[in-house]
């Protein structure tokens, strides 16, 4: 499965990237006409997973002092937008007052936090499968930003699976459920199989369809 993952790493990641950027198109096409703050908020996420998924298959082609001075955007924008699926999760309840705005209060902390994270982390770079991309470097970031990382990777996602049954439950529609768990499953998969190093290739599949399943819902919205 290593030699699998290694064989298809770089034009999986393009072949993603190419994907999440039809997937801006349209959503930014569909965003006129139905003006659904969750299409909003998912158009926003997405555009951070391209410039993830982006910026790492560049580091298949250009030299490490670029990929450094680039890099850093990848990491802010992960600390900034992933913590927009808590205000998802309160759109899709339908949340009223306080508790939307104890939710976009959270949502908001956590931004913060993310971005904070961002600069905090201390980056090295790691090649796996002919690609060179910026990483955490291990005891010299400082606990809490890795805290935090794992929390906005995780923690992110277990709210959208909990809302996501409730929302099939009350309007019959397994989208939002789809969405996190999917995100959750990929996620998992390369600790699972012993495949740790590709954590961040396998997760990419997550990825797209996470925001697939989101942009889905949000047309039931």
């Amino acid at each position: 499965m290593k030699r699998l993952f290694e064989i298809s790493a770089i034009p999986g990641i393009w072949a993603i990237a190419i994907l999440e950027l039809v997937l801006i198109i349209v959503m930014l096409k569909k965003y006129r006409t139905e003006k659904s703050k969750i299409m909003l908020l998912t158009l926003i996420i997405t555009c951070g997973l391209f410039v993830d998924a982006f910026m790492i298959g560049l580091g298949a082609f250009v030299n490490i002092e670029l990929l450094k001075g680039i890099s850093r955007i990848r990491f802010i924008s992960h600390g900034a937008l992933i913590p927009l699926l808590f205000a998802i999760c309160s759109l899709a309840l339908n949340l009223k007052k306080p508790f939307n705005i104890i939710v976009y209060g959270i949502t908001g902390i956590l931004i913060i936090a993310g971005l904070a994270e961002a600069f905090a982390t201390v980056l090295g770079v790691q090649e796996i499968a002919g690609i060179a991309r910026m990483v955490s470097v291990k005891g010299e970031t400082p606990a809490w930003a890795e805290t935090i990382s794992t929390v906005l990777s995780f923690g992110a996602v277990i709210p959208l699976i909990i809302v996501g049954i409730i929302i099939w439950i009350k309007e019959k529609t397994p989208c939002l459920f789809l969405s996190g768990f999917l995100m959750f499953a990929f996620s998992a998969l390369g600790p699972a199989t012993g495949n740790t190093e590709y954590i961040f290739y396998i997760s990419m599949y997550g990825e797209i369809l996470m925001v697939y399943f989101l942009y889905r819902y949000s047309l039931k919205k």
